[in-house]
């Protein structure tokens, strides 16, 4: 349904962004485990990301995803079972852990940045280089300047 304009109406602008968001995760997830990672979800991308190089206690993790402590600390949990992540004493207060990438936690976020680059080089094939430029600086002009905020999974269960 378009409007009297032949613009689609308001609501499609959102669920068209959604799928193609979706488009893109669920195509990384499928390389991810084609390439050795096959448990990983997408909820555990946005953990590995807030959980970055320098690692971070599961208070800080659950404020960068927006969730609970406790929800932080299971999500750490289950990325330390799957061999994701580790726990480790902070050597700058002795009272605290860290939660650190492993070495296949890194290979996990090497392999999704060189993946991304592949799928957008898909999208820039499909759409044409300027056309894909001129959609992400349209994107850029409408979003935040904090625009890569790791909370999703929190905001969807707020």
């Amino acid at each position: 349904m378009t409007n009297p304009s032949g613009d689609e109406p308001g609501f499609a602008l959102p669920l068209l962004l959604f799928a193609g968001f979706r488009t893109l995760i669920d195509r990384l997830h499928a390389e991810l485990a084609a390439q050795g990672h096959p448990d990983l979800r997408p909820a555990h991308g946005f953990a590995l990301q807030a959980i970055g190089r320098a690692g971070t206690t599961a208070s800080e993790l659950g404020r960068r995803l927006g969730v609970s402590k406790q929800a932080a600390g299971k999500t750490a949990d289950r990325l330390e079972a799957l061999g994701y992540v580790e726990r480790v004493d902070d050597t700058h207060d002795a009272r605290r852990k860290l939660v650190r990438l492993t070495p296949h936690g890194v290979d996990a976020l090497v392999r999704s940045a060189q993946i991304f680059d592949e799928l957008r080089a898909e999208w820039a094939q499909t759409l044409g280089p300027q056309r894909l430029r001129d959609m992400e600086a349209g994107l850029r002009t409408m979003t935040p300047g904090n625009f890569f905020r790791l909370d999703a999974p929190g905001w969807f269960t707020s």
